[in-house]
């Protein structure tokens, strides 16, 4: 017996960390679940469960929180008061402000603070120099536009026991807020659509000082009567105060030094039985209950950045990153709420079936769903926004938190990696090999064994003796590198980096105030504190071209780890009494800590060379709301099996969904031995994730594409140029996320709202406006596949042109899908842009002409669709250096015309290089699938016509009549179109 191959020093060093932690060597490096918290084992998870599990099961309960009527005032669109919570049978209350924000954009705001904390009137145990304030700052990195308050919202009823504020771009939202229970019911035309507190489990845990109890007198009594005393004395009037001054976990102890201090609240989404988004986990897009029962979970969600290797599927467990965004959907009605709290939190989903109302003019009733959010610290703080379409709410989280970063355009090509290409040479023998077998790609990855003894921004001299020769290849190419770089600094004797971030104060603290130290891949280290900006800005000096001896214009940076990942830290990350900058504690920003790093990386590619104003790529494992501004994100360590290549589906979709949809999963499963078919599989998936990688173990074999032989080369090659022909297409997707925050790829219920059979699929989706329809194959041996058509369209095969779907809405086709084919449709009534010739890399077919595919609807009317095109590298497209282009197929008119999208004067758009240079590109062809025969038969020529001036002239036309027998459609092919693609143009039929 043997293992699979030799351990590298990155992977026998974590092992040895755990064998010297716990004296035992696991074989096995599976996630194990054990090292991760269940909600019982979080104090303040189980404590709010607990109040859920009272409040719930008794018709007797009453919310100790109410607002002081007299402490209320609306003034310029946001209402203002004091939320009383009264804690104790004598009436003692505690002071909460309450802030409800009306915004311009219709989006609702409510933010729930602590009056003591915030005049600094509480003590610290243990002498610590945390903040005592609740965390205020997560704004600051989250939001970055759409605050501004609608002055022209209004009070429209008040009395003693409510206020109705209506707002919206259209008055049509109201916020009706209670008084005594305090709560609000937000509806839209004069309907509910979202609750808070509506069940009572509002929970604020205001600060108190810990009262030492007097030791129990040892009475001469039964065991199990001590045992009751006991439990009566830790417990008095029912309050577990176990967890409220210190927590251990494992070998860890969380000092506490604020004590309980978590906020709760019931946000019920009225009517909806469908809610998705909250990533990143496992399991469907639509989410399931977690209270336990057939198809449940029995945990709730937990948000909770977490180095979780080899993690499990079908789970409501935490992964890498945390995106506090639910979406409830139902027929005629999309709302949504953002959780702002970077702190670690839990959700918990239940449904329930509303009570019939004689006097409701429906019919029967309604199921609602109800969550619960608990975070363990910082602001009660969450937006409301109510739609009414998906397309909405993406929109206004958009403008709230800002939309994904427009990418170079080879970040969207295919990217090589695995842990790790050995040397240069190996590196380069790579680059060679994917171009002898024609495997087309943009970007090679190198993981952290390039650098000497795991010291950053240096390189290994014996295996990377020429790393800018190494560069050089790849840059003749048009291709990029990518090297890997995290938080953890090598604590270690003549290393520059690490002797700089101690001189100048730049580390993470721990709770003493000293400079933390744990373990990671280099053994013991530090963690720059990426939350100051002295941090920031000395470490975007390290990323110069003098100081990062090696990298070059086209070197490119992953950041990993950033969790953070702390081996001998509880559950592998960083005790949350740690102090950041300001005396902030880790719980506080938890969830912050690895988008912050992100952020000060993208910001060093910016600066390391003056005048160099490029766009940085950087990809990150740890996220937070806003760190699509920033650049990408894979899903983490997943698995070589069929179970992993199926669920990064609905991963990829929550992302895009919940505004990150920069997104992928490593093809072919980090960990394992993917067999020829999973892997082939798998390449055809990826060639349709926003974010497409090659990704592998030290310990897996090495499963470059090219290595799988016939007929497996064959097809990922055919995999890779497909993504490389729809390039464009890509790209536009990008863009539209770019200006809205649309998702790039898109589940059903998103693009057809209204087609409830959809609502649960997750292993379908469109790409972009295209009307491409895709459903991977991620099943073992399967060689067709169902496919569910959402409307009464026209669908066509994207291979043979043969009509799949032509009929009833809610319908499934089933289509053949061999190991060659991969199932892709065209729905009716889009055009489409693409590049024909094939290409080693993107660089080399940007200035290639394009073909547009017209798929004409089943109505023959009307058919449109966009490009949009930069120079794919600059911030040049902000001063206009770009064409946006709307193709429209006019059926009563017989003609293909191209106009600016935007309806802008090109003409009056100062043209710089790039742009001059792109009026060469022009339209090579029109393929026009559907083309019905008694317009398209008889034709030879097509009139095409220079909007601008330029004069008009013939293209020919290639007609192909329908196939009935084999069921393929008829088709023409507009051969030779020539005019300009940034031109005003049309084709007259």
């Amino acid at each position: 017996m043997h293992l699979l191959g030799p351990l590298s020093g990155r992977w026998t060093a974590y092992l040895g960390l755990i064998s010297t932690l716990s004296g035992v060597i696991t074989p096995a490096v599976a996630v194990k679940e054990h090292d991760f918290k269940k909600c019982a084992q979080s104090g303040f998870c189980s404590r709010n469960r607990a109040l859920a599990d009272h409040v719930l099961s008794t018709n007797s309960w009453s919310s100790p929180y109410s607002i002081l009527p007299e402490s209320g005032s609306f003034k310029d669109g946001q209402y203002q008061a004091v939320v009383l919570k009264t804690i104790n049978d004598n009436g003692d209350t505690v002071r909460l402000p309450l802030t409800v924000s009306f915004l311009e954009s219709g989006t609702a705001r409510v933010t729930i603070d602590e009056e003591k904390r915030q005049k600094g009137e509480i003590e610290l145990r243990h002498d610590s120099k945390a903040r005592k304030e609740r965390y205020n700052e997560a704004e600051k990195w989250v939001i970055v536009g759409g605050l501004t308050l609608d002055k022209e919202a209004k009070v429209d009823f008040e009395d003693k026991s409510q206020l109705t504020v209506k707002y919206g771009p259209t008055s049509n939202f109201e916020a009706v807020i209670k008084f005594a229970p305090f709560g609000i019911d937000f509806k839209r035309d004069g309907v509910s659509q979202i609750k808070f507190n509506d069940q009572g489990l509002l929970n604020v845990e205001h600060w108190r000082p810990k009262i030492e109890k007097p030791a129990v007198e040892n009475k001469d009594t039964s065991e199990g009567e001590q045992n009751q005393e006991d439990k009566e004395e830790e417990e008095p009037k029912g309050e577990d105060e176990s967890t409220w001054w210190d927590e251990s976990f494992g070998s860890n102890t969380d000092s506490k030094p604020r004590g309980p201090e978590s906020v709760g609240l019931d946000i019920t989404f009225s009517g909806f039985e469908h809610v998705y988004g909250i990533p990143s986990h496992t399991g469907p897009l639509s989410l399931k209950t977690t209270r336990g029962g057939d198809g449940s979970y029995s945990e709730p969600y937990r948000l909770y950045n977490a180095d979780v290797f080899e993690y499990i599927l079908d789970s409501p467990m935490t992964l890498y990153g945390s995106i506090p965004f639910m979406q409830a959907h139902r027929k005629g009605s999309s709302v949504g709420v953002f959780w702002l709290n970077a702190a670690e939190t839990w959700v918990d989903i239940t449904k329930g079936k509303d009570s019939k109302n004689p006097l409701s003019l429906g019919i029967g009733s309604k199921t609602s769903t109800h969550t619960h959010w608990f975070s363990e610290s910082g602001l009660l703080d969450v937006f409301v926004f109510l739609g009414p379409t998906p397309k909405d709410l993406t929109a206004k989280y958009g403008e709230l938190t800002g939309t994904t970063t427009m990418p170079q355009e080879f970040a969207i090509g295919y990217h090589q990696c695995r842990w790790n290409y050995v040397s240069d040479e190996d590196v380069k023998d790579v680059d060679r090999k994917m171009d002898k077998f024609k495997m087309p790609y943009d970007v090679i990855w190198l993981d952290i064994e390039y650098t000497d003894d795991k010291k950053y921004f240096t390189w290994d001299e014996h295996s990377f003796r020429d790393p800018i020769g190494m560069g050089k290849q790849l840059e003749s190419h048009g291709r990029q590198l990518v090297t890997i770089i995290d938080p953890h600094i090598k604590n270690t004797d003549n290393y520059p980096v690490v002797a700089e971030l101690k001189s100048k104060d730049l580390a993470v603290k721990n709770k003493d105030g000293n400079i933390f130290e744990g373990w990671c891949w280099p053994g013991n280290s530090h963690w720059i504190d990426a939350f100051k900006p002295a941090a920031r800005e000395w470490w975007a000096t390290l990323f110069k071209y003098a100081s990062f001896k090696g990298s070059m214009e086209n070197t490119w940076i992953w950041n990993d780890m950033n969790e953070p990942s702390v081996f001998n830290g509880p559950e592998t990350t960083m005790p949350k009494d740690n102090l950041h900058d300001g005396n902030w504690e880790h719980r506080d920003v938890h969830n912050l800590n690895g988008m912050t790093f992100h952020n000060a990386t993208h910001h060093a590619l910016k600066t390391r060379k003056p005048g160099e104003l490029r766009r940085p790529f950087v990809l990150t494992r740890a996220f937070f709301a806003g760190s699509q501004r920033i650049g990408a994100m894979w899903t983490g360590d997943n698995t070589a099996e069929w179970g992993h290549l199926k669920e990064s589906i609905p991963m990829i979709l929550s992302q895009n969904i919940a505004g990150f949809p920069f997104s992928g999963a490593d093809v072919g499963g980090f960990f394992g031995n993917p067999d020829k078919q999973l892997l082939t599989r798998w390449y055809q998936a990826g060639a349709f994730y926003p974010f497409f990688r090659g990704h592998a173990h030290i310990d897996a074999r090495r499963r470059e594409p090219y290595l799988m032989g016939e007929p497996y080369n064959t097809i990922i090659a055919g995999a890779l140029r497909l993504r490389y022909s729809l390039l464009p297409s890509w790209y536009t997707a990008f863009h539209q996320a770019h200006v809205d925050g649309t998702p790039i790829v898109k589940p059903l219920y998103y693009t057809h709202p209204d087609e409830e059979a959809g609502f649960p699929i997750d292993n379908q989706f469109f790409v972009g406006n295209t009307g491409l329809l895709v459903k991977p194959v991620t099943e073992e041996n399967k060689e067709t596949q169902d496919i569910f058509i959402p409307d009464n369209e026209v669908y066509y095969d994207y291979f043979t042109y043969n009509v799949v779907a032509s009929g009833k809405a809610g319908k499934t086709v089933t289509v053949a899908a061999p190991l060659e084919k991969l199932p892709l449709l065209m729905r009716g009534g889009h055009i489409f842009p693409r590049r024909d010739i094939p290409r080693r890399s993107s660089q080399l077919q940007k200035w290639d002409d394009y073909t547009l595919v017209l798929t004409i609807p089943k109505d023959g009317k009307h058919a449109e669709g966009e490009l949009y095109v930069d120079d794919g590298d600059s911030y040049d497209f902000e001063q206009g250096q770009y064409i946006n282009r709307r193709f429209v197929y006019d059926g009563a008119a017989k003609t293909i015309t191209s106009v600016d999208k935007e309806g802008r004067d090109t003409k009056s758009v100062k043209q710089g290089e790039w742009l001059k240079k792109y009026n060469g590109v022009r339209v090579d062809k029109i393929v026009v699938v559907g083309a019905e025969e008694k317009v398209w038969g008889k034709k030879t020529e097509v009139n095409v016509v220079d909007e601008s001036g330029k004069g008009a002239w013939k293209a020919k036309v290639e007609f192909t009549p329908a196939d009935k027998a084999a069921g393929r459609a008829s088709f023409a092919v507009i051969k030779r179109v020539g005019a300009s693609i940034g031109s005003d143009w049309k084709v007259e039929l």
